[in-house]
């Protein structure tokens, strides 16, 4: 039976909760304050871990998080290799996950075209609907 998920998919996982929790209660840097990690890739070696966050704010003020995480990073990575158990503690490089807004921006436009759609169909069913003189066909 092969495993659901690899060792390197584990260890991520493992990696972004740690950090999670590092940054909500450890990291001082108010810049830092509203993210949350979406996703954590390892090189194969682990040497190198890319970490994509969001922002509350959006990309708004997201020059002052990246440099308020670059900062924290040697403390993140400390505590990271004290937390999780392997050979290497990654060196971490942070990088702004926009999916979360372009999904949002995919959703509104999605959201619009059904909405044009509708009211061109009910004008159209407007026009073939019978009038009160006409009598409906079964």
């Amino acid at each position: 039976m092969p495993k659901e998920f690899s060792r390197g998919t584990r260890v991520a996982e493992q990696i972004k909760r740690e950090l999670a929790e590092l940054i909500r209660l450890e990291v001082k840097d108010p810049r830092v304050g509203f993210i949350s990690l979406t996703d954590v890739e390892l090189t194969p070696d682990y040497a190198h871990a890319k970490i994509f966050f969001t922002s509350m704010y959006g990309e708004e003020g997201l020059d002052e998080i990246l440099h308020g995480l670059r900062r924290a990073s040697g403390f993140l990575r400390r505590e990271l290799g004290k937390r999780v158990r392997i050979h290497t503690s990654p060196e971490l490089h942070f990088a702004y996950d926009n999916s979360v807004v372009e999904g949002s921006r995919l959703s509104a436009l999605i959201d619009k075209a059904v909405a044009e759609d509708k009211a061109l169909r009910g004008d159209e069913e407007a026009d073939e609907l019978p009038t009160s003189d006409q009598a409906p066909t079964a």
